[in-house]
């Protein structure tokens, strides 16, 4: 059984990052830490752009926004009520963190803290500020979190076994490097949302979030649309019209004009309006700035070529799937790649010897 303290320490960092997400000033000890606890925080989120030209403050809030509305009482019990958790042999857990978007590994570390493991977190240089400010309010709430999670430094030291996302080129450094241990070894992939038509103005609104979230550069952003036959591409402009501020980030704008320039240079039959391109394009997933679309005639067939493409696609936003709007507010028990971290850390509990 996963200790009471534990989900009480995780409903209560999730009070303070939905505070902190929604932009709300400190109202009290209700959220159980001090007003310079929380100014504190709120600094380091205000902050992370200088140091990753990508995190803007509305973005590293929106991601403290998405762990607010997950981490409540309700949500982490249904979630632990798949599993048998029993704390039997507690393992050294390396979690090698991807940086491309704010806290994107802070789901495995919540697995491992759960599961009473021990983690040993290798943070990426592109987003080593807002995880250890985090840590520090989250020791508020369980003085004994240190026995649970470690951050490594340049290197790891000795561990049982690993969870490690990265790129496809470094996945292959990590499975030759970790093969020998348990492990969960991810690599790209991307989004795809597929339209039927009959998609409301607002439901195309929301489209406009799962694309540019975070600047598109999450696993979980829509990178390709699947459009029926005929389709008015008119209707999807429209709909991202509300994020047209998203240009003024420096390294999407360099972003946009860079492969506007490419495009043109070769002669690409490219829409534009004045902050993505829009390309129709077999591949899945598009650079920066760039949206690829493609028109089908048959969504039978299109769904049987979506599942032979399943081992590159995150997840699949439509009417029929995962409402627009959503891509980037998983629910706990979404798991990157469809594999079940919980259960993976529940076998090594069961195991002696990792």
């Amino acid at each position: 059984m996963v200790p009471e303290s534990k989900i009480n320490a995780l409903v209560n960092l999730g009070k303070v990052m939905g505070a902190l997400g929604k932009d709300i000033e400190w109202e009290g000890f209700d959220l159980g830490i001090t007003e310079e606890e929380f100014n504190s925080l709120k600094r380091t989120v205000n902050q992370a752009k200088i140091y990753n030209g990508w995190f803007e403050s509305s973005e590293v809030k929106r991601a403290f926004r998405a762990w607010g509305e997950v981490l409540n009482e309700e949500n982490i019990k249904k979630w632990l009520g798949q599993y048998e958790l029993i704390y039997t042999h507690s393992k050294r857990v390396a979690i090698i963190m991807a940086g491309n978007i704010p806290l994107v590994g802070l789901h495995d570390l919540v697995c491992v803290y759960l599961s009473g493991h021990q983690a040993k977190v290798k943070m990426s240089s592109d987003d080593d500020k807002l995880l250890p400010a985090l840590i520090e309010v989250w020791s508020l709430f369980d003085d004994e979190l240190s026995k649970s999670v470690q951050l490594a430094g340049p290197k790891i030291g000795e561990f049982d076994a690993v969870i490690a996302t990265g790129s496809n080129n470094t996945a292959r450094h990590f499975e030759q490097y970790f093969g020998g241990y348990p492990n969960i070894i991810r690599k790209n992939r991307t989004s795809v949302a597929v339209l039927s038509g009959s998609e409301s103005d607002e439901e195309l609104k929301s489209l406009a979030d799962d694309i540019f979230a975070y600047f598109g550069l999450g696993c979980r952003n829509v990178t390709k649309l699947y459009l029926p036959k005929g389709f008015d591409l008119d209707k999807v402009f429209g709909g991202l019209f509300h994020w047209q501020d998203v240009v003024n980030n420096k390294k999407y704008g360099n972003n946009y004009d860079y492969h506007k320039a490419i495009f043109l240079l070769e002669g690409y039959d490219v829409l534009e309006n004045g902050f993505v391109l829009m390309k129709e394009d077999e591949a899945l997933s598009s650079p920066i700035g760039t949206l690829y679309y493609e028109f089908y005639e048959d969504e039978s067939a299109l769904r049987d070529q979506l599942k032979s493409k399943e081992h590159e696609i995150q997840c699949i936003v439509s009417q029929r799937d995962i409402p627009f709007g959503d891509a980037q507010r998983p629910c706990l028990w979404d798991y990157a790649d469809g594999v079940d971290t919980m259960e993976f850390l529940k076998r090594l509990s069961s195991s002696p010897s990792a």
